[in-house]
């Protein structure tokens, strides 16, 4: 994160952090565009592309019809000709729609062609539950996308990561998927006034500790501090690692931690089968299995669909009671 000083930094929403990466990239650079349904007069479904339209009105916000896999077909084109598109994906589910284009367009065509063309674009979508939305609008779909080859993954868990890395991505010659989470639109936070930019390959430890590691990325990060502050009055020191970029990992970050407090927990929304978790799992078992004094524990949503039922979502998905038994299990060792 930037250095800042209390007078040029403001709190404000993640929401807001978004839009004036937006704003702030189209103005400087006439060759970024939106591209989405319901993100010009509407303002898009979270509000986040409110007022871009009337700035910059409709050669630069291409409102789309609902077809997903035609319209990240046209950004991939768009960006091949030398454009910057910005996709948004109005929930993250609906991105199964378009996983062609990513998959085999997006992240293989400047491999295909020796280096030829780049693609840079970022693709925008709001991942995880939210209260009751359902099995086709609540999934962090992070897993499906880790596997890509030539598509970078970033979730950031504050304002000020979501301006810099979006500004970043946006610069950025390759594809970005950048995943947002419904629930930290509301979320207030510092971000300097100033332009600024954050790196698309870097952890962030946000908060040190000496006695346990919990890894962790996007809405999960503020359940982890949670955590952390109410084991600290218990005696228990919890570092926290935000991932931040999920593709590629920032391996070295996540091996300092574990190799300096010797026992970790990873936090993720996504289904516990073949995410994030299991990759971190994996790196760790191979890297820095020798300064473990636990075993490992992972702490994810179970391999269900998300239930319409508030209560049911909340038994389906992992909160602080669920990470503080993996670390009070993990302690005991």
């Amino acid at each position: 994160m930037p250095e800042a000083t209390d007078h040029d930094t403001r709190h404000i929403y993640t929401s807001k952090a978004i839009l004036e990466a937006l704003d702030e990239e189209m103005a400087r650079d006439p060759e970024v565009l939106l591209i989405g349904e319901d993100i010009g007069v509407y303002g898009g479904a979270f509000g986040v592309t409110r007022g871009l339209y009337e700035k910059y009105g409709p050669t630069r916000i291409w409102e789309t019809p609902i077809s997903e896999n035609s319209f990240v077909g046209m950004a991939v084109g768009a960006a091949m000709m030398g454009l910057k598109p910005v996709v948004e994906i109005m929930f993250m589910d609906f991105i199964a729609l378009a996983l062609d284009q990513i998959l085999n367009s997006a992240g293989k065509l400047h491999y295909m062609y020796n280096g030829q063309v780049t693609v840079p674009m970022v693709i925008r979508t709001p991942g995880g539950a939210k209260g009751g939305y359902g099995p086709s609008h609540s999934q962090m779909l992070s897993n499906l996308f880790v596997g890509v080859p030539g598509i970078k993954v970033v979730a950031p868990s504050t304002p000020c990561q979501a301006k810099g890395l979006l500004k970043s991505a946006i610069r950025d010659p390759n594809p970005v998927l950048f995943i947002e989470n419904k629930r930290l639109y509301p979320q207030r936070g510092l971000v300097p006034a100033e332009d600024y930019t954050l790196p698309l390959d870097r952890a962030d430890v946000s908060a040190e500790g000496t006695d346990l590691t919990l890894i962790a990325y996007s809405g999960m990060v503020p359940v982890c501090l949670a955590v952390r502050k109410a084991l600290a009055t218990r005696g228990v020191s919890v570092e926290v690692v935000d991932l931040v970029s999920l593709q590629p990992l920032d391996t070295a970050a996540i091996l300092a931690s574990v190799r300096k407090t010797g026992r970790a927990v990873i936090v993720e929304e996504a289904c516990r089968t073949g995410g994030v978790g299991a990759e971190v799992a994996a790196l760790i078992a191979a890297e820095a299995l020798d300064a473990l004094e636990a075993p490992l524990r992972r702490v994810a949503a179970a391999d269900v669909p998300i239930p319409s039922s508030i209560e049911l979502e909340k038994a389906v998905l992992p909160g602080t009671e669920d990470v503080v038994r993996a670390v009070r299990d993990v302690m005991t060792w």
